[in-house]
């Protein structure tokens, strides 16, 4: 399989017409569209390490979650750190794919992750372009515990809950950055939200707004999809290797 079919047949997954109007996703580099597919790095940041690493492996592409290129270049040189490491790209023959908010909203996607390893049940989307999702847990718990399971569910270090005494049964997720959905969730009946990341005012407000909120970490939220992806590509064709790029660069300390 070429590149350019690779690219062709996840995109036909994962399409276009799911993305935000402000995204920019997509084929983000591509010096060798003929070239045959062996292996894949899959990473949900293609950071300066992560491209080395790509090819220091000898990796034919990298497929990412965040855009590698996000605003628009108006140079191509080693003074700005986007532009190098399309430079270092593109002279090893490194094709780039970045499925961003598509893959948020597509089936099998970040928030279907999510639902997924909290076992959801009764799913549906919502919030901008249907991106997140809510659900039932199979079990009542309280907010402390559901905040202990997310970290530990995600390997995150730390989460942040802010607490408005709900029982939590109607949970909303959405990976990343979520906190202009909460309006969204509540007008659902969620008494819970999780996400990547909130405003401190709305986390300091979630009590009076009826709403638990569960602040779990932009990368931990979203780095289960890689595994997803990496399936969706062994569906595609088994003989193609894939790895998992752990691209976290935020500690807590």
């Amino acid at each position: 399989m070429t590149v350019k079919q690779l690219y062709e047949k996840l995109d036909a997954r994962i399409p276009k017409s799911l993305s935000c109007e402000w995204d920019n996703d997509g084929l983000m580099c591509c010096p060798q569209p003929a070239k045959e597919v062996k292996k894949v790095l899959i990473t949900l940041d293609v950071t300066a390490e992560a491209v080395r690493a790509a090819i220091d492996g000898g990796y034919d592409v990298i497929v990412s979650h965040h855009p590698m290129i996000f605003k628009g270049l108006k140079s191509i040189n080693g003074e700005n750190y986007v532009a190098e490491k399309v430079i270092d790209l593109i002279k090893n023959g490194i094709s780039v794919f970045s499925f961003h908010t598509r893959l948020d909203a597509a089936c099998g996607g970040v928030n279907d992750c999510l639902a997924s390893l909290l076992a959801l049940e009764n799913v549906q989307a919502f919030g901008e372009c249907d991106i997140g999702r809510i659900g039932i847990l199979p079990s009542d718990m309280s907010a402390r515990e559901l905040a202990q399971k997310v970290k530990g569910l995600l390997g995150a270090e730390g989460v942040w809950l802010s607490d408005a005494g709900l029982t939590c049964r109607k949970v909303a997720v959405l990976g990343g950055s979520g906190g202009d959905d909460i309006d969204a969730a509540i007008a659902l009946g969620a008494d819970t939200y999780i996400s990547g990341e909130f405003k401190y005012h709305s986390m300091t407000d979630a009590p009076e707004m009826k709403i638990n909120l569960i602040e779990a970490g932009h990368f931990y939220t979203e780095n289960p999809v890689c595994q997803a992806i990496a399936d969706m590509i062994a569906e595609i064709d088994k003989t193609v290797e894939c790895e998992l790029y752990y691209s976290n660069r935020v500690r807590l300390i």
